[in-house]
């Protein structure tokens, strides 16, 4: 009888312990995006051009420019958060590359400009983003966007959860 009991305990350790589900590990800290910066020549052209235009943002020390339109809630995503958005992503000849609605994304897929401005608004924020190269798509040329191309995104931030 003992033989059995012991059986059954391990078959149901075994059975239980297979079906947890796996924490999911974050590959990125919000230590590591503050720690994150743009060239000195990136910024300075992304400084010429917020200038130029007279674009009323705020310079990020690491350096990007944002404007938030919409605070939204108090809590904010987190690095690796999945959220649903809306976008409109220009070039600054103001040509629109891209654009999508109720779209939902993990912030940790994306490129590093969104993995920090995102996080600047709550749910129903609304924030402009002005991406140096090297927060947006550096060298490359993606979709018709130019190599090297400073890159301006209307985020609204439908929705979060964190991890």
């Amino acid at each position: 009888m003992k033989k059995i009991l012991v059986i059954i305990l391990v078959c149901t350790g075994v059975f239980f312990g297979c079906n947890k589900k796996e924490a999911l590990t974050c590959p990125y800290s919000q230590s590591d995006l503050n720690n994150t910066y743009a060239p000195g020549g990136e910024v300075n052209a992304l400084t010429q051009y917020i200038e130029h235009d007279s674009i009323d943002a705020i310079q990020d020390p690491r350096g990007f420019y944002y404007k938030i339109d919409t605070t939204g809630g108090y809590s904010k995503p987190l690095p690796c958060a999945n959220i649903t958005i809306n976008y409109v992503g220009t070039l600054t000849s103001g040509k629109v590359f891209d654009q999508a609605k109720d779209v939902q994304f993990n912030l940790a897929d994306l490129i590093i400009g969104w993995k920090i401005g995102v996080p600047l608004v709550g749910k129903n924020g609304k924030v402009t983003l002005y991406l140096p190269p090297s927060f947006a798509y550096g060298a490359n040329e993606i979709n018709g966007i130019p190599p090297n191309s400073i890159l301006i995104f209307s985020i609204e931030l439908i929705n979060f959860s964190n991890p």
